[in-house]
């Protein structure tokens, strides 16, 4: 009775032995896994970078879709303003060679007339300069909005590399291949490639 018992204590203490060499065996040939979570890891903060970075180019994008459009509302303002000037000038120009058709005009409403005829040549000089001034401005509005968004744009490839990447570290973890985790590197590294790219590469 106490040899069966011995027997059986020692089958018991061989499988915990046996049991025990095993899981440290699985541990030893998964323990490439825990760098993938650190791997993993990293690429997560990346992408909250590239998505913060291209939040802001899309920002700046539609601010500077705004300020062109702003001053696209000044531009054509002056331009009205222009127009304006002209047709008050046209009409003390038509007073003023009305005047030069009398044989004896009166001297001081010819030098009032004429003042202002130049009053208005200077305000139409005036507002020109002023609406190109603002068109000039809304033109390098227009050009920074779309460098924006190009920005933007591109930092989305990045991101959705980012992503894939994430998910096949993902499934690396969850099926213990080692191929989904070189892949899933290759694409972080090429989402890392492209987001410098865009920051350090593209001018803006």
């Amino acid at each position: 009775m106490q040899t069966s018992d011995l027997d059986e204590l020692k089958a018991l203490v061989a499988e915990l032995r046996a049991e025990h060499v095993a899981q440290k065996e699985q541990a030893r040939r998964e323990g490439w896994t825990k760098y993938v979570s650190l791997t993993m890891v990293v690429v997560a903060v990346l992408a909250a970078v590239a998505s913060m970075k291209g939040g802001g180019y899309s920002t700046r994008s539609l601010t500077e879709m705004n300020d062109a459009t702003f001053n696209q509302t000044k531009a054509s303002d002056q331009w009205a303003y222009y127009e304006a000037s002209s047709i008050k000038g046209n009409l003390y120009e038509l007073e003023l060679d009305h005047l030069a058709a009398d044989p004896a005009p009166d001297s001081a409403v010819v030098a009032r007339v004429k003042a202002k005829v130049d009053k208005y040549d200077q305000a139409k000089t005036d507002t020109t300069a002023q609406a190109k001034q603002f068109e000039a401005a809304r033109d390098t509005a227009r050009k920074n909005a779309a460098l924006a968004a190009d920005h933007a744009r591109e930092l989305g490839l990045s991101i959705t590399l980012f992503q894939v990447s994430i998910a096949l570290g993902a499934m690396c973890l969850i099926v213990k291949k080692k191929p989904l985790w070189f892949a899933s590197m290759t694409l972080g590294t090429l989402a890392v490639v492209q987001m410098l790219y865009v920051l350090y590469g593209l001018p803006l």
